[in-house]
């Protein structure tokens, strides 16, 4: 004896109607945008029989100059640097921190020899989160001769044109002084 049930896939009353699925296997879906790395990275996968990944090649990806750093590279990565350094605290759950990656790591790249791109883990540096007063994530805070440079302290996300606005008018004013 066949029985109709709510969740029976073949049943729909319109062509264009959706396919009915059981909710238990209803996923939530997040977009997480990648960097231009993995996209790199994927160009160069190959999907492998039962779906794993397979790399095609020898890959050798370079993401940036965009250097990871912890309390005890601080002072000599941030405050003995020669170069201004611009500091972008971050977390890995933290999802405007994963879309302002690119656009830091596309400063790093168009401010090289003029600026030092680093990045600090929110949880892994409570200390340097005290000491600089960081409340929201990602905060972006530039450094000059071992100092904070005044005014230099935003949070939040951005975008690449206002991240080189920002950046352009403090190195501009950073110089001055």
């Amino acid at each position: 004896m066949a029985t109709t049930s709510f969740f029976n896939a073949t049943s729909t009353s319109h062509p264009l109607s959706p396919t009915i699925r059981p909710i238990s296997t209803h996923r939530r879906l997040q977009f997480v945008p990648l960097s231009p790395c993995s996209y790199a990275k994927l160009a160069r996968c190959r999907v492998g029989p039962v779906g794993q990944r397979r790399l095609t090649g020898r890959v050798s990806i370079r993401c940036g100059a965009v250097k990871t750093i912890g309390q005890s590279e601080f002072s000599t990565e941030v405050l003995e640097s020669e170069l201004p350094v611009l500091v972008d605290f971050v977390a890995d759950w933290c999802g405007p921190c994963r879309l302002i990656a690119p656009a830091v790591e596309w400063a790093s790249q168009e401010f090289e020899g003029r600026i030092k791109v680093v990045k600090i883990d929110h949880d892994a540096n409570p200390q340097l989160i005290e000491k600089y007063k960081v409340y929201g994530l990602p905060t972006l805070i530039l450094f000059k001769n071992g100092q904070e440079v005044p005014d230099s302290k935003r949070e939040g996300a951005m975008t690449k044109a206002k991240l080189k606005e920002y950046l352009d008018s403090l190195l501009e004013s950073a110089s001055v002084a």
